[in-house]
């Protein structure tokens, strides 16, 4: 039929199977092209809603009345939606197809008559392009054996994608011109004769997302056919943009799935396993390097300027950079670099705040001081304090100079145009975007808005709606937006805090405000102090806060239970330590909240408290709650230390009574 449409009656040629999940704008234009492409074949169009919150199924469905419309009621991942489609599918030949494509107008009549021609291919897939023309390599691979997945992982394929031996994984070799047999191709485009997909069982529901195009290409070829790369044809795939769009981790989903297809395919190969989650491992610690290489370049900035001005002091009292004894090298250097990076640390740099000059000037008086307490106990390294004070002086100018630098690039970098997220479809909204784009026209761009609850539409007040919450770091890395301006004041506090520890890593300004004098107000104490006046973090998440914490736990527990270790055979004293074990663990805190079934973004269950010391029979649920909150609003090294003595006073005065 003319327009690729057929009743039941007909043959069908080809049955379309698209899984969606939160792309209804790409859904529309792939279905626009799809109408195109289908009309020199009889084929249908089945689309398998993954319970999108977009209003995907809504809102097309009457532009496209001829699709086939199943919506989910949960995400089943992108392997058991296409089966649902399988299912229903009354092709000769069935298409897997992303949502986030562009079929050329003749690419799927192109590949219906190559595998007319071609009875022995089980499963094709054609040239698949990026937006800008590039290839994508994914599109046609090679099986993930252990040596190719090594290969991959730990960047040697990059370093050298012309050598066949480096190159297995994504077939970098080979002519992308060229039609040939592969061993896998790419998930957004695969193209197989439908009695072969079902006799396999399509895809394996082991796989959520990732690998499970791998999976069945390979059990393709186990059942005797080919899989073949055609390169005549091609479509256009906007890469990753259902992922973009979701709360999920999509590197670990993605090795996971490698490691599902190593125990169903490889026997459960341990060295294979051992390479993959080293290889897991070492791509978390680059992606986390990668987002605080900001901190990062500063903190080897700064212990250049340490080491540098302890040859420059070192010079000047002994006439020479090595001056110290031989077996002081590399101790003193090592020393000096560690008990900086934990002195700054303490203070907040590289962890909690923009690098400033005042408190660089507080980590280095505290650096200072703990070595020169520590020649009093290894004297054989107090050689002299006169070079150390001249270190940590000259450190402090070095300090001041490359912060002042910073601080200008960073103002340099402000004046240009500055990408902005709005949290929150209200009235607030509007007028802040309005307010922003005319006060600000040349230096602010309002990427889009981001809700706080399940949304239908694609716009908002001339905005794009980017998303909701449960996915914004995901949507800062996409946009590269500068500031987050939250206008909900409706937000829980713990869900603002959450919103601000998931999205940490992208540095990105996050504010409160609904009107514009607001934002302006922020923007100024933060360019001054460093501060958001608008936003606290509570002080229990601050990294140095909770590390001193920890520190202190852990030794307190392991004082306890070493000195306590003659008594363990007493059942009795055995059940009265294990709550010091579960601090020892990190799972309890010696002072910390009472169990009242608020979700809290900090806080640990303690073994006292300020509910505990207040005698939690008698307090109300409520109560209960207000003091657990002001623990974590007002959290302090000093209040733990007041509970700590008041929880002892309590029990020697009754244990007095008793007497």
């Amino acid at each position: 039929m003319s327009d690729g449409l057929t009743s039941s009656a007909n043959v069908i040629d080809l049955s379309v199977i698209i899984v969606n999940y939160n792309v209804k704008d790409y859904l529309l234009q792939c279905l626009r092209s799809l109408d195109e492409a289908c009309k020199p074949l009889a084929a249908e169009i089945i689309v398998v809603d993954n319970n999108s919150s977009d209003g995907s199924v809504s809102d097309l469905r009457g532009e496209f009345p001829h699709v086939q419309w199943h919506a989910l009621t949960e995400n089943i991942g992108f392997g058991r939606a296409n089966n649902v489609g399988l299912e229903v599918a009354r092709g000769r030949y069935v298409l897997f197809l992303n949502p986030d494509t562009i079929i050329g107008p003749e690419s799927l009549s192109t590949m219906v008559h190559y595998l007319d021609a071609n009875p022995r291919v089980g499963m094709a897939g054609c040239k698949v392009l990026n937006p800008d023309g590039s290839f994508q390599v994914a599109c046609r691979r090679g099986l993930p054996t252990p040596w190719a997945s090594f290969c991959k992982l730990f960047g040697l394929q990059a370093m050298f994608p012309s050598v066949k031996l480096f190159s297995g994984y994504n077939l970098m070799y080979r002519s992308i011109d060229e039609t040939y047999p592969v061993d896998a191709l790419i998930g957004a485009f695969m193209m197989g004769r439908t009695n072969l997909m079902r006799t396999l069982g399509g895809f394996d529901p082991q796989f959520f997302m990732y690998g499970e195009d791998i999976d069945l290409c390979y059990r393709v070829k186990q059942a005797g056919f080919d899989v073949h790369y055609v390169h005549e044809t091609s479509i256009i795939h906007y890469k990753g943009e259902s992922t973009k769009r979701s709360s999920l981790n999509e590197v670990r989903v993605f090795y996971e799935a490698m490691e599902i297809f190593a125990r169903k395919h490889f026997g459960g190969s341990r060295v294979f396993l051992g390479f993959l989650r080293l290889g897991i491992s070492m791509r978390s610690v680059l992606a986390r390097l990668a987002r605080r290489r900001i901190e990062l370049l500063t903190w080897i900035v700064d212990m250049l300027c340490v080491n540098g001005a302890l040859l420059v002091a070192t010079t000047v009292r002994f006439e020479r950079p090595f001056g110290f004894p031989d077996y002081a090298y590399p101790i003193v250097p090592i020393m000096i670099t560690l008990i900086s990076t934990l002195s700054l640390a303490a203070v907040g740099e590289y962890v909690e705040y923009r690098p400033t000059i005042r408190r660089s000037a507080v980590g280095l008086l505290a650096t200072f001081f703990v070595l020169s307490s520590l020649t009093y106990f290894f004297k054989d390294f107090g050689f002299s304090r006169g070079v150390l004070l001249m270190t940590m002086g000259l450190s402090g100018v070095l300090f001041a100079i490359t912060r002042a630098v910073t601080s200008w690039l960073d103002a340099k970098g402000r004046r240009r145009t500055r990408r902005i997220i709005l949290v929150g479809l209200n009235e607030h909204t509007a007028r802040l975007a309005e307010a922003l784009s005319s006060a600000e026209r040349r230096h602010a761009d309002v990427v889009g808005v981001v809700a706080t609850q399940p949304f239908s539409d694609r716009t908002y007040a001339g905005l794009t709606v980017l998303g909701d919450t449960s996915y914004l770091g995901r949507i800062l890395d996409a946009t590269g937006a500068h500031e987050v301006i939250l206008t909900d004041n409706t937000i829980p506090r713990d869900r603002v805090m959450n919103l601000m520890m998931a999205s940490s890593s992208y540095r990105a300004r996050f504010h409160i405000a609904q009107d514009y004098d607001d934002v302006v107000t922020a923007r100024i104490i933060n360019d001054v102090a460093g501060l958001e006046p608008t936003v606290t973090v509570a002080p229990l998440l601050r990294f140095r806060n909770r590390v001193a914490k920890r520190m202190a736990d852990f030794t307190v527990a392991f004082a306890v239970l070493t000195l306590t270790i003659p008594a363990l055979i007493l059942p009795a004293l055995r059940r009265r330590l294990r709550p010091w074990w579960e601090v020892l663990r990190g799972r309890m805190s010696i002072v910390g909240l009472w169990p009242d079934g608020t979700p809290r973004t900090s806080g640990k269950p303690g073994l006292t408290g300020l509910v505990h010391i207040s005698r939690p029979s008698g307090l109300s649920a409520s109560a209960a709650q207000q003091l657990n909150d002001y623990y974590v609003d007002a959290y302090s090294l000093a209040l733990d230390v007041e509970i700590i003595l008041k929880h002892l006073f309590r029990r020697n005065r009754a244990n007095d009574n008793r007497s």
